[in-house]
């Protein structure tokens, strides 16, 4: 499945950059080093981590009107979080572009920003190898590593309240979906 989607590397890197295309192929190597530790099939967390960036489009206005041409109306929390819209806007582009129906891998696209509830255990590891990949460095970080090859819902719950309290800091608005997950997981690591 792996070799299917990369015949499509240069389309992606076009789309979205060489640095964010190489940041794609880290988050890939980093989810089959999760995947491996957790039992997770390996070439969905391959496909899933390369894919999970496809539609990071840097152009705001061209995102916004990108998502309006597949489906996605920018209101509501596409709105007032565009930073969001890339992930939705990705399952679509998986699906439609690089015929991914694998109903796990899409979601693991689609909720690698925002996280969820009840997430698989595949969408878990794609949340954190995005933010755990070699490159990334931020307060915490080393925390969240140590984690997340220990165990993914602690990784979940800590990077889901770190991420909400940076996005607080900065007033920026925090999408339902993201509260609702890092609740979630609240309960069950408590």
């Amino acid at each position: 499945m792996i070799e299917d989607i990369l015949k499509y590397s240069d389309e992606i890197k076009d789309r979205i950059g060489e640095k964010r295309f190489l940041h794609t192929l880290r988050v890939k190597d980093t989810a089959i080093e999760l995947a491996k530790i957790y039992s997770v099939d390996e070439d969905k967390a391959a496909v899933a981590g390369l894919l999970h960036d496809c539609a990071k489009i840097r152009d705001v206005n061209l995102l916004k009107e990108e998502a309006q041409e597949n489906g996605l109306k920018v209101e509501g929390d596409f709105e007032k979080a565009p930073q969001i819209i890339h992930s939705y806007l990705g399952s679509l582009f998986a699906e439609k572009l690089y015929n991914v129906h694998d109903e796990d891998i899409l979601n693991a696209i689609k909720y690698h920003t925002t996280g969820r509830e009840n997430m698989s255990s595949l969408e878990k590891i794609i949340f954190l190898a995005d933010s755990i990949e070699p490159m990334r460095n931020f307060d915490g970080v080393i925390k969240l590593r140590e984690l997340s090859y220990k165990d993914l819902d602690e990784a979940m719950y800590f990077s889901l309240n770190s991420t909400i309290k940076m996005l607080a800091e900065k007033n920026i608005y925090i999408v339902p979906e993201t509260l609702y997950a890092r609740n979630f997981y609240r309960e069950m690591v408590n």
